[in-house]
């Protein structure tokens, strides 16, 4: 282990001021006039020392500490010490670039850890470095971790994954406005393929607003949008009614079945649900992109947004769904459920696609199964490559581009990888082309929009010139901007609002989804919104049809 070298700790200032103490006593006793003015100077220097320390941190400064560090076994060769010194060149100039308070990462392979590492402050108030044991808020890598708890239930037979979803819940049921709520099968939520929204809502604790009961937001929300089964939709509230099914199957809350029946199993000490008791002193404190803290926030989707864990615990979550089976970790699942987990259920592009609760891709050459998670003060990744029994993580506490980051350290762990990455080199990046309506979109259309609350009346006007102009409810026609139109889904914003009463609480745009079939175009328009912090992304499911034209 090697401690940070810093420029002053709080052990380092503590120790000084244990021998400035000392020194000024022991003057003190010989000579009290000159040790009392001997302990007002030593006074001085250290008011002086902790005020320019203190001063520095929160004038937002980029310099990191060394970091600490833990190299497993085995030792590395020089080769790979070079390679490692190069990553942290990487890491500490993304860093200074970008403002990253702290990164972590890890890297594991046939079952043994070959690099744990630290950098920069886990907490910059508190001045505690990061270590591969502080605890990062994970996002939605919550999701592989519920799935994995869920796949338990489905192992004992309590769950079925091809039953619907509503065959397990109780008042607050999942509502078919696009599409039979029968085909939201457990499967399907699993995979984002149940047709639900996509559903965001932050909770901080230095504000009134609290989560409701997850029955009220399924109530609310729990909406079929598009037909199960037809299209990917990432949905953050399917993950949250999973662990709502969780909760009601084993008749335990969901923070302690997860930690009685995943984390303690495969000896995850420093992973859990939200914030465990005891946990705290490990807990990396999220930063928003000014370096300001952030205050604690939860979800009304706990089972895809709230677990933290470091990243020594979760590249060993990883080890497990490589199937290493580490002689300090129980067979919680069949490595034939792993196997299931990691298949591809649907395709969302060209070599992207998502398995239960796991990201599948192909990249430059090798096979992933991977999950990242983004939110304010959060931006994490963990990425598997079973070819090569390979685990990677990379945790950060505040949402940022840490891309050049993740690249570089799993280019450490593949050289090949790295060599296809540097030959390919930097790709401009596709401009985006103006939209031009098809034929089957000119013109006007009329329809609704359903809110929990009731319907209000929608319009919908393209224009030869590209131009689409919305009017919904009572408010003012606006013209939809960020338009995109591919494979028959519109998406796109604009100035507006929903009247519901959690909708209204902050400042919001309008997100536009829309899907364009059987002469229709459904989907869903959220309430996003535009202050920061981030609170809400809240969908409403909309139906239009085009008006026959008066030629």
């Amino acid at each position: 282990m090697i401690t940070p070298l810093v420029p002053c700790s709080p052990t380092l200032v503590q120790a000084f001021c244990d021998v400035a103490q000392s020194i000024s006593r022991s003057a003190e006793m010989n000579n009290p006039k000159r040790g009392v003015a001997l302990s007002i100077a030593i006074g001085t220097v250290i008011a002086a020392v902790l005020f320019l320390v203190v001063n520095h941190l929160r004038k937002g400064s980029r310099r990191v500490p060394q970091p600490t560090v833990t190299v497993g076994v085995p030792t590395p060769s020089a080769g790979d010490l070079q390679r490692m010194e190069q990553v942290r060149e990487t890491i500490r100039r993304v860093m200074s670039e970008k403002g990253i308070p702290s990164v972590t990462v890890a890297v594991a392979r046939d079952g043994k850890i070959l690099w744990e590492e630290g950098f920069g402050w886990a907490d910059r108030e508190k001045m505690t470095p990061a270590t591969p044991e502080t605890m990062y808020s994970l996002a939605s890598i919550s999701k592989p971790i519920t799935a994995t708890g869920f796949m338990r239930l489905v192992e004992m037979r309590k769950v079925n994954l091809d039953k619907p979803a509503n065959e397990y819940l109780g008042i607050g049921q999942i509502r078919g406005l696009a599409a039979d709520p029968s085909k939201a099968t457990v499967r399907r939520v699993l995979s984002h393929t149940a047709g639900l929204p996509r559903h965001v809502q932050f909770f901080y604790s230095n504000e009134s607003n609290r989560p409701p009961s997850m029955e009220e937001t399924i109530a609310r929300y729990g909406v079929i949008i598009y037909p199960p089964g037809g299209a990917y939709e990432y949905s953050n509230l399917g993950f949250g009614i999973l662990d709502h099914i969780i909760s009601r199957i084993s008749g335990q809350e969901f923070n302690d079945y997860m930690r009685t029946k995943v984390f303690a199993p495969l000896g995850l000490v420093h992973t859990s649900v939200n914030i465990g008791p005891g946990l705290e002193p490990f807990v990396a404190q999220r930063y928003d992109s000014q370096l300001r803290p952030i205050p604690f926030y939860t979800f009304d989707h706990v089972g895809a947004s709230a677990i933290y864990s470091s990243a020594h615990d979760l590249v060993r979550f990883g080890m497990f769904h490589l199937k290493q089976h580490l002689a300090d970790q129980q067979a919680i699942l069949n490595d034939s459920t792993l196997d299931e987990m990691h298949q591809e259920v649907t395709t969302i592009q060209p070599n992207l696609g998502y398995a239960l609760g796991w990201y599948t891709h192909s990249d430059h050459g090798y096979q992933f199964v991977a999950h990242t998670g983004g939110m304010p003060g959060v931006s994490t990744m963990l990425a598997l490559v079973p070819s090569e029994n390979l685990a990677v993580v990379v945790l950060t506490n505040t949402k940022t581009d840490s891309s050049k980051i993740r690249q570089a350290v799993i280019a450490f762990a593949l050289p090949k990888y790295g060599e296809a990455l540097a030959k390919e080199g930097s790709q401009p990046e596709a401009k985006p082309q103006p939209f031009t309506p098809t034929a089957a979109l000119l013109g006007s259309w009329v329809g609704t929009v359903q809110t929990w609350q009731g319907k209000l009346p929608i319009t919908m006007v393209f224009k030869p010139d590209g131009d689409i102009h919305v009017k919904l409810g009572d408010n003012f026609e606006s013209i939809l901007s960020d338009i995109s139109f591919r494979n028959d889904i519109l998406t796109g914003s604009f100035a507006s609002s929903i009247p519901t009463p959690d909708a209204n609480l902050y400042r919001s745009d309008i997100d536009l989804k829309l899907w364009l079939r059987d002469g229709k175009l459904q989907g869903e328009l959220s309430a996003v919104t535009s202050t920061d912090p981030e609170h809400y992304a809240l969908s409403s499911y909309a139906d239009l049809t085009k008006k026959a034209s008066s030629n």
